[in-house]
């Protein structure tokens, strides 16, 4: 028995060989979810690093509200003062109070379009996540009727002639899942972390706009 090969059998059994028998409905629908989650393990990857470069930011702005000095120049903090020296010059013969209302929407519509940018990518991962058990319970669909199918050319209902198509059926459920579960989890971790960060912003921005309208400080680091 030693150094023996691989039955053809044992090879059709394998996971390579269920891929490649399998009907080409069903292997579509295995490549389109295996490229889905991949796309989707890429925007995680890509806003876990986003998100730490987010936190940092809003701490050093944070920081800004209570008057620390700001080392280096953050880009978030760079938005915020930017937005008010902007908007300084236009406000500067109004009330402080309605100074205070121009800094503060200024500087709140300037940060909610830095924060869409890492929105992107959001959509797709919920799109993955509602519609990718669907696409793999078509594959299981379509897997369990080419068994039917099997059964009836052959007239035998043996575990050889149906366990191939509801092996492939099972497998193609199986991606679905697998591609669904990481994306939507992901979804709601990034979604809640962007909603504290925002919230963790406004009140930082809020801060800073009384300051400015009210000259205790000028919109600029230092």
């Amino acid at each position: 028995m030693d150094g023996t090969l691989p039955s053809p059998a044992g090879e059709e059994h394998s996971l390579t060989g269920l891929i490649l028998d399998a009907d080409p409905v069903v292997q579509a629908v295995i490549v389109g979810l295996v490229l889905a989650s991949i796309v989707c393990w890429t925007v995680i990857f890509e806003k876990v690093i986003q998100l730490g470069r987010l936190n940092r930011d809003v701490r050093k702005l944070e920081g800004l509200a209570k008057g620390d000095l700001i080392e280096g120049d953050p880009h978030l903090v760079r938005t915020v003062l930017t937005a008010a020296q902007d908007e300084l010059p236009a406000a500067s013969g109004e009330t402080r109070n309605d100074m205070l209302v121009r800094l503060e929407r200024a500087m709140r519509a300037a940060l909610k379009t830095e924060l869409r940018r890492y929105e992107v990518g959001l959509p797709f991962l919920a799109t993955v996540g509602s519609a990718a058990p669907f696409v793999g319970l078509f594959g299981t669909v379509w897997g369990i009727m080419n068994s039917f199918t099997s059964i009836a050319q052959a007239k035998d209902t043996s575990l050889a002639v149906v366990a191939p198509g509801i092996a492939e059926a099972l497998f193609a459920t199986g991606l679905g899942l697998a591609a669904a579960i990481p994306a939507v989890v992901a979804y709601n971790q990034i979604s809640v972390s962007l909603g504290r960060s925002a919230a963790r912003i406004s009140a930082a921005v809020s801060v800073l706009a009384k300051q400015f309208a009210f000259g205790q400080r000028a919109p600029k680091r230092g």
